[in-house]
């Protein structure tokens, strides 16, 4: 089997051809880079064949998709920078709706698998009810709406498509809450973190194992997916963190969004049912505070 890996330069694109080198599956990654872009840690992605694509470009997407003749498309590049997205809408969406029609296209034309990677923020975030794959999108900001916009694409022209929302995603390659929290705790001695958004997080290491599950057979469909644990708040997190790291002089200040005054809106309502992972046969991750443990243990320095 050969799978295509989109966006391998970032968090999840990494854990996905690491993994796929695992099981002995081939894989070919890229990224709008000339050459492979993520840490040079020595794992297999570094040692992987990579080719660079521009996804908002239709004839390199058909022409590098042909000669790769991939059996499968995992498809991670997106657009993630949730605040910058506000001021540049159109760039957004010509990568994150528009550079997945074109893959979704392709691969609809060619009858093989699509794997699309969505977030909480296709909801407007309300409530306290976890979030169903199934319940009615109402994006929140530029990002949800262009992430949706993706999700239809994919549904549209794809046959054969997974689509996993997930959220608060943190990994080696790349910068994430963790990574932030821990340099801030060597300048700071307090830090204010929200405690009115509330979900779960999502270790790319851990997600890459289902993914590869998922992406070998044929129980298509859209899934929510983070690691398992109780629903927390980023402030939660935020203390978690510290006392996992062994960080005891930090003080963690709880405020609200409002009172914090990020550019765009976020969802104060993160919970995802992840119940369909089990019900359609697959492994859910491990615990989110066992995936922290393991992580900081990884975590590249900065």
């Amino acid at each position: 089997m050969k799978i295509f890996v989109t966006g391998v330069g970032g968090q999840l694109g990494h854990d996905v051809m690491n993994e796929l080198a695992k099981r002995g599956i081939e894989g070919i990654g890229s990224d709008l880079a000339e050459s492979y872009s993520g840490i040079a840690d020595g794992s297999a992605v570094t040692q992987m064949p990579y080719v660079s694509l521009d996804i908002t470009n239709p004839e390199a997407v058909a022409k590098t998709l042909a000669e790769s003749a991939p059996d499968a498309v995992i498809h991670c590049a997106a657009w993630t920078a949730v605040d910058k997205a506000e001021e540049v809408p159109e760039t957004v969406r010509r990568v994150n709706a528009y550079g997945t029609e074109l893959i979704a296209r392709y691969c609809g034309g060619k009858d093989i698998p699509m794997m699309y990677f969505s977030t909480d923020y296709v909801f407007d975030g309300n409530g306290t009810r976890p979030w169903e794959p199934d319940d009615e999108k109402h994006p929140l900001g530029v990002y949800g709406q262009t992430k949706a916009e993706g999700e239809d694409a994919v549904e549209q022209f794809c046959k054969k498509f997974f689509i996993l929302r997930i959220a608060w995603v943190f990994g080696k390659n790349g910068n994430n809450f963790i990574r932030t929290m821990i340099r801030l705790s060597k300048t700071h001695d307090s830090l204010r973190v929200v405690n009115d958004q509330v979900g779960t997080p999502t270790y790319t290491y851990d997600l890459a194992r289902l993914i590869v599950d998922m992406i070998v057979t044929d129980r298509y469909g859209i899934y929510h997916v983070t690691n398992e644990g109780s629903y927390i708040s980023w402030f939660d997190f935020a203390k978690a963190i510290f006392e996992e790291a062994g960080i005891n002089q930090m003080t963690v200040l709880p405020v609200t969004s409002e009172e914090y005054g990020a550019a765009a809106k976020r969802p104060y309502n993160s919970r995802m049912n992840r119940s369909k992972i089990r019900e359609m046969g697959f492994e859910p991750l491990p615990d989110w505070r066992d995936a922290l443990r393991r992580y900081l243990k990884e975590m590249p320095e900065d």
